[in-house]
């Protein structure tokens, strides 16, 4: 089986257990990494044309307004196609209980039917939500139980990492 690692992250000054904090790797990038380091997958960082700010406040700002205007963003760099694999890993950072807008665009942007998704995401709170349920909706794939890493713990992340994998 061929695997994809997909994941959206943003660097820069993030929030971590109640502080601001600026971090040169986004936490889901690094849990995007070790996933595709440990089963050999491909690895594709879904990233918007127009990025968000590097502090955070303005991005907040910015990402609440996409999401509140249903918006899917250009992205720069994006994949022909997804019929080579078949599994899907998806990664974003929670925002809102929901995924970033640039997700909503690379999963619009394909056809996953027959493709089995496995979505994590990395948040302060939040866990997965509903976004399991949404990916379903999106997708007509088959949506596997999904890993969610508290951001500020994603350093000691492995461990848990390999034994979501290996379900």
């Amino acid at each position: 089986m061929t695997k994809l690692v997909a994941y959206y992250s943003r660097a820069d000054e993030n929030y971590f257990s109640g502080k601001l904090q600026t971090i040169k790797v986004g936490n889901t990038e690094k849990v995007a990494k070790m996933i595709s380091n440990l089963m050999g997958a491909d690895l594709y960082k879904i990233e918007q044309k127009y990025p968000y700010a590097s502090d955070y406040n303005t991005c907040i700002v910015q990402a609440k307004e996409d999401k509140k205007n249903n918006t899917r963003p250009e992205l720069t760099n994006p994949l022909n196609s997804v019929e080579q694999y078949d599994e899907i890993y998806l990664g974003y950072p929670n925002y809102w209980s929901t995924m970033p807008m640039a997700v909503y665009t690379f999963l619009e942007s394909f056809d996953f039917k027959d493709k089995i998704i496995h979505p994590f995401c990395t948040h302060e709170g939040s866990g997965l939500s509903n976004t399991e349920n949404v990916i379903k909706k999106i997708t007509h794939a088959k949506v596997n139980k999904g890993l969610a890493i508290v951001g500020s713990n994603v350093d000691d992340s492995l461990d848990l990492i390999e034994r979501w994998i290996n379900i």
